[in-house]
């Protein structure tokens, strides 16, 4: 039975943001993603807009990180090749790839710009999905390769990072000359989130070519903080604050599974249960959360986790009568 609600009127909408680019569109994808164009609060359509549902980014790294052995068991094959990995993400349901250039880090091998930059380029022929580009986290080291990146992938309309406050110009600058969208990373403040997008904004990069990654917490490590971080930034842009208005993208995966009750063996505490089905729902419930925030990309690890994940957001997007 309808039921008559209050419904909020908001005056503005976050910006619709599309990564990779087709051979008509100049690059070599098979498939483009886009994500963000509400005018609501996540997921209340009966309030406003919601055209697009979130998506799922898997995480690969172009030297082998050594993660917890239950990703191991099922990485183990290819996770000192990051063309198989790629790969295989893409089998378990991958939307896009996020690409962690960590190698090029002084302490992980310290791998030159163009070494770092023929790997995009090998993953880009290997996959037909938008990719994710982030550099080492060194901050020179990032803007040294980052730019090769960009250039080396002209015309694919990457997602490239992270771009943050006291080390933003370099990424910036290498999306505007080669035409890609920009990662821009703040530490759980809101404050600085929208700081950041604005010196962005100032370089002459339009705030339409920008994801915010606002920092994430895992479930039971803040991610209530995280939580009202996205939902004070959605109330903004829907205030009509275009600063605030950029789709959203959360670490998951790299936070989950960091925590205690993800890693920790059934040995250690026989009362929490089976380890692996425990570290699975830890990064597929501390995503699900982030999803009722207001997140639009979630970067994830698991196989499992991005399959209850991208159920829970198609379940999420039916549109309920009111």
């Amino acid at each position: 039975m309808a039921t008559n609600m209050l419904k909020e009127k908001y005056s503005g909408k976050i910006n619709t943001v599309t990564l990779g680019a087709t051979k008509e569109q100049g690059g070599t994808r098979t498939s483009t993603v886009t994500v963000g164009g509400e005018s609501t609060m996540p997921f209340l359509q009966f309030e406003g807009d919601m055209p697009l549902k979130p998506v799922v980014a898997m995480e690969i790294q172009d030297i082998n990180p050594g993660w917890h052995p239950v990703l191991n068991q099922v990485y183990a094959e290819v996770m000192d090749c990051p063309v198989a990995w790629a790969k295989k993400c893409v089998e378990f349901g991958a939307d896009m790839i996020y690409l962690k250039l960590a190698g090029a880090h002084p302490d992980n091998g310290d791998k030159s710009p163009e070494d770092c930059a023929k790997i995009v380029k090998d993953v880009l022929a290997a996959v037909g999905v938008p990719l994710i580009v982030v550099g080492c986290g060194e901050d020179e080291k990032d803007n040294a390769v980052l730019p090769v990146v960009a250039e080396a992938a002209a015309g694919e309309n990457l997602l490239i990072g992270c771009a943050k406050q006291d080390n933003y110009k370099s990424v910036a600058a290498a999306a505007m000359v080669h035409k890609h969208k920009v990662l821009a990373a703040s530490p759980l403040d809101i404050n600085i989130c929208k700081q950041l997008n604005i010196l962005i904004s100032e370089l002459g990069l339009a705030a339409d070519n920008v994801l915010i990654d606002p920092s994430t917490a895992a479930l039971g490590y803040g991610i209530e903080y995280t939580y009202s971080i996205l939902e004070r930034g959605r109330l903004g842009a829907l205030s009509g604050d275009k600063m605030l208005s950029q789709p959203v993208i959360c670490q998951v995966g790299y936070e989950a599974w960091r925590a205690k009750e993800a890693v920790a063996t059934e040995e250690d505490f026989p009362n929490w249960g089976n380890q692996a089905d425990r570290a699975i729902l830890w990064e597929a419930m501390t995503a699900t959360g982030l999803l009722q925030g207001g997140a639009h990309v979630m970067v994830l690890r698991h196989p499992e986790a991005v399959r209850l994940v991208k159920k829970n957001a198609e379940e999420l997007m039916v549109k309920a009568e009111i």
